[in-house]
């Protein structure tokens, strides 16, 4: 590839990479959009369970999920740098990181499970709901590590149409497993919310086989399943992803948190408030889509040797993701009782999440630069920077903010958005100017 490309070539390389991420990670929200469907049936205890549980199963894989940018940052490193047959090395590390820490983890918050609940929250239709589902979650932690460092490799290698074919055919699998097994069709009986944890589970497990094959047939020659890392590689490893890992752990953390604070307010809360995350999830889905994206092109020219090139990436990126950005914002604007009637079967629900979703509109813009500026540091290497800033405002800002709001003050639910949409649009500005900083063209990896 030449050293710079002109503009129309940039974006064709951005949509590229990119758009299978999107295309992928599109399945997964709209699976969590359907599950909520699904789940919502069963009523608000139900539905406000499996979003607790959501967080907690995320708080749970984050101390592996986080070796997807660690895998991506060093696999794209030695992309750029023409070491094509070491590419795999870091993916071989991440998937032996995630045997090793997943499967005790996994264990150990099956059996601890039963104890947690109840502490987070004292409803005990949400707890009994909540618990089960949970617990076939964790079955899957292991394998959720393997698939992110399987993630983070396709993207360094500009293999995304794998991660996306994956996504989609596993996410499918789920859908229709989930739905046997929570209405009990297919002469199964039905499971509720425990159903909808195993066909989450089992597909997950059917999505790590797949990527195997795949990376028996795209990646041995670049060392898969070959050649162990080095010590110093696996260093290296850690380095880069204890700190993302780290900020992921206590990002879904202060999202239980949010949730517990949230059920102090009311249960009908709690139901809405899953509602709008996982709308929230898919509309700032362009700007995770192209942060990775953004992530390995830089990564890739600073293997290259070309910082500059490396900096105009993320802001080449953001200009091809803005339309997106704007599209995606539409319906929540002009639509808005229309999106919330698609899950929410009560009028007063409807209401209470109606200001809190035009907020998540309107912050559509400045929320996806921020995540694409995120990516892009982390694909420089600088994770603890991204760590630090995430974590502070989210603990030290935002949640204690949102219980003033809240449980102390009574002032609801779209007071505690408004504080949200608030943290995350600080949070763009800062990652914005650590990325025109270029503090990380010094970091080696």
């Amino acid at each position: 590839m030449p050293h710079l490309l002109p503009p129309a070539e940039r974006s064709r390389r951005v949509l590229a990479l990119s758009l299978p991420i999107i295309g992928g990670m599109t399945s997964q929200n709209m699976l969590n959009l359907v599950d909520t469907w699904m789940v919502g049936a069963l009523g608000p205890a139900a539905l406000a369970g499996v979003g607790l549980s959501s967080f907690l199963n995320f708080m749970a894989v984050a101390a592996i999920t986080g070796l997807a940018a660690a895998v991506q940052a060093m696999a794209a490193r030695r992309h750029g740098e023409g070491k094509h047959a070491e590419t795999a090395v870091p993916l071989n590390g991440g998937l032996l990181l995630s045997l090793a820490v997943g499967l005790p983890l996994s264990l150990l918050l099956i059996w601890l499970a039963p104890q947690i609940y109840p502490l987070l929250i004292d409803d005990p239709d949400v707890v009994r709901e909540g618990t089960v589902y949970w617990q076939w979650r964790l079955v899957a932690v292991a394998a959720i590590g393997m698939n992110f460092s399987f993630r983070g490799y396709w993207s360094a290698v500009d293999l995304t149409r794998l991660y996306m074919y994956t996504l989609i055919w596993m996410h499918a699998l789920n859908i229709v497993l989930s739905y046997v097994l929570i209405f009990g069709k297919l002469g199964m009986p039905a499971m509720g919310t425990a159903g909808a944890g195993i066909g989450t589970s089992a597909s997950i497990f059917v999505g790590t086989l797949t990527y195997f094959v795949l990376a028996m047939r795209h990646a041995r020659p670049a060392g898969f399943l070959q050649r162990l890392p080095s010590t110093e590689q696996l260093r290296g490893l850690t380095r880069l992803g204890l700190p993302n890992s780290i900020q992921q752990l206590l990002f879904a953390a202060g999202f239980a948190a949010l949730f517990w604070i949230i059920g102090q307010v009311g249960t009908a809360e709690l139901a809405v408030a899953n509602v709008l995350v996982n709308i929230t999830l898919l509309a700032v889905l362009p700007g995770i889509g192209f942060g990775i994206g953004a992530a390995s092109l830089a990564g890739q020219a600073l293997g290259r040797g070309a910082p500059d090139e490396a900096h105009r990436w993320a802001w080449d990126v953001y200009r091809v993701a803005a339309v997106a950005f704007g599209l995606i914002a539409l319906p929540m604007l002009l639509w808005t009782e229309g999106v919330l009637n698609l899950f929410l079967r009560e009028p007063q629900l409807v209401a209470l999440g109606y200001w809190p979703l035009l907020l998540v509109g309107a912050g559509v813009l400045l929320d996806g630069l921020g995540l694409i500026m995120m990516h892009a540091l982390l694909g420089a290497g600088a994770s603890g920077v991204v760590a630090r800033v995430a974590i502070g405002l989210q603990w030290l800002l935002f949640l204690p903010i949102a219980y003033l709001l809240g449980p102390v003050m009574g002032l609801g639910l779209t007071t505690i958005w408004i504080a949200m949409m608030a943290y995350r649009g600080l949070q763009a500005v800062i990652f914005t100017i650590a990325w025109q900083r270029r503090n990380w063209v010094s970091i080696k990896l």
